[in-house]
């Protein structure tokens, strides 16, 4: 890396070593992060937050050629407010509280080196850290209400158009006799959440004027309930006339696959914009 060239390896070794030791340190936040991210549907954000910092640093690779290493002060106070954030959280069991400061601890350590002039140069794929942080089941909860009744009328609307014959019940569907609740078959909130991620990456991997990157920021909880909604169609109709291990298969491979389709409408945004000649 650029960066690097600029470095003496005392500074490359002592880097990795207080690296190490805070991963060491916060060695039991990082498992339960990451568990949370393999085993929880509902956390697969966070399986996404390395790779997209890894990319935007890489995009933002030529900002690191004059920055040259040197140790701050704000690298111990972030060690130290790390600390004092993870005891906090572990006291009043704040899950959210305890992650974060394995995130810091990090950062802290960073700083301590390198100092906080790469972090101000690599501010965009430094704040995708934050995507490893697993959303605390109450905000969770708090979203997922909402977002399954606006799932569930916008589904039975739809598939009443093409023809299909559909009931709703609350924030359920009953199709051929089959009674699909939303939230089993399409919870909607790990669409916002990886879609959150996903548009984070494609606003700051284009050219674009901070304008139209809040723009496609803002718009992605409505990219997450129209994606939703587009998966849902399918997946309602695979529960009621397929079998339920089928039906399953498909809402769980359906899930990465709407990223994709995420990537193809924001692309098919920023062409439309342009086509309108609006300055992106």
């Amino acid at each position: 890396m650029l960066m690097i060239r600029n470095w003496r390896t005392i500074d490359c070794a002592a880097l990795v070593v207080l690296l190490a030791t805070a991963i060491a340190a916060s060695w039991s936040a990082w498992v339960d992060i990451f568990s949370q991210g393999r085993h929880d549907p509902e956390q697969s954000h966070v399986l996404l937050a390395i790779p997209v910092m890894i990319w935007l640093a890489w995009l933002r690779r030529g900002r690191m050629i004059r920055c040259k290493p040197k140790g701050s002060i704000f690298g111990p106070i972030a060690i130290l407010l790390a600390w004092g954030i993870g005891e906090l959280g572990l006291r009043h069991s704040r899950d959210l509280l305890w992650h974060f400061s394995a995130i810091l601890l990090l950062v802290g350590c960073f700083v301590s080196v390198a100092g906080y002039k790469p972090i101000i140069k690599m501010a965009v794929p430094a704040f995708a850290l934050l995507f490893l942080l697993p959303i605390p089941a109450t905000i969770r909860l708090a979203l997922a209400g909402p977002l399954q009744e606006v799932s569930a009328r916008c589904s039975q609307y739809l598939l009443d158009l093409f023809g299909v014959p559909v009931v709703r019940s609350g924030n359920a569907l009953i199709i051929n006799g089959h009674n699909v609740v939303i939230a089993e078959a399409c919870n909607g909130m790990r669409m916002v959440a990886a879609l959150f991620v996903v548009t984070y990456t494609f606003a700051f991997s284009i050219p674009a004027r901070p304008m139209v990157r809040t723009l496609l920021l803002a718009s992605s909880p409505l990219l997450a309930v129209v994606v939703n909604i587009l998966r849902l169609m399918p997946t309602v109709m695979f529960y009621g006339y397929a079998s339920e291990s089928t039906a399953t298969a498909f809402h769980d491979l359906s899930g990465w696959f709407m990223m994709v389709v995420a990537l193809v409408v924001l692309w098919a945004i920023m062409r439309l914009l342009r086509w309108m000649e609006l300055p992106v």
